[in-house]
């Protein structure tokens, strides 16, 4: 089945002493089988438009559509559902539980749908052995490096496996070497019935996707040209 989301004439702003609008009137489809990288400078917008699409936050105005299913954003409930079975999310902080190990961290979001702790962990070995990391099982974040908790967060993210996959900025605390890797990963995640975006101040991983978007004055610009 192909997957998309539809987002109509969204708008986000923030009322503080000021009225700050981050996106304005934007519309967009992202379509399955596609990757698609996001930059800008920081407050573009970057980082909002992915909150939007994990359903963490809510636009002030217009619609999102997840295959044809347009988001209730005052139904809490079944948007947490939606983000627990649909989307994964990679976070340039990783956010890992510092006291789980890591087959902990990266079982525990499909021990919260299946209850079903073995079956949960027999997935996730898998999927950490994707990443390259089953002699680090059991070891916790302080005794991973950078590269390979930014990789258990990738596994972490796969557990549910998601239609669509968001990661905000996922190598920003890396070297280059290792961000490589992390982006290799990320690209071989592509499936024709997937759907990836990340932002990244970083352009040479941003010309990797198949589709590339900059973010200017709350507003989306779809380029085919290489970002220098």
């Amino acid at each position: 089945m192909n997957n998309f989301i539809n987002i109509k004439n969204i708008s986000k702003k923030y009322e503080k002493n000021k009225t700050i609008k981050v996106l304005n009137d934007i519309s967009f489809n992202f379509e399955s089988g596609k990757i698609y990288s996001i930059v800008g400078p920081s407050g573009s917008g970057k980082s909002t438009l992915l909150n939007l699409l994990s359903l963490i936050d809510t636009p002030t105005s217009g619609a999102i559509e997840i295959n044809n299913n347009k988001i209730n954003f005052e139904n809490k409930i079944e948007n947490d559902e939606i983000r627990a079975k649909n989307i994964g999310i990679i976070y340039q902080d990783k956010n890992l539980l510092s006291d789980f190990t890591a087959i902990e961290n990266v079982y525990f979001p499909n021990l919260l749908l299946s209850n079903d702790k073995n079956s949960s962990i027999d997935i996730a070995k898998k999927i950490i052995k994707n990443v390259g990391l089953s002699a680090r099982l059991n070891h916790f974040p302080s005794e991973l490096s950078g590269g390979e908790n930014q990789r258990i967060a990738i596994a972490r993210a796969l557990i549910n496996n998601p239609d669509i996959v968001l990661a905000d900025e996922p190598t920003g605390s890396l070297d280059f070497e290792n961000a490589k890797q992390i982006f290799k990963l990320l690209l071989n995640l592509k499936n024709k019935n997937r759907i990836i975006i990340y932002a990244t101040h970083n352009r040479y991983f941003a010309n990797m996707a198949d589709c590339k978007i900059k973010m200017i004055g709350g507003k989306m610009k779809i380029t085919n040209d290489r970002f220098n």
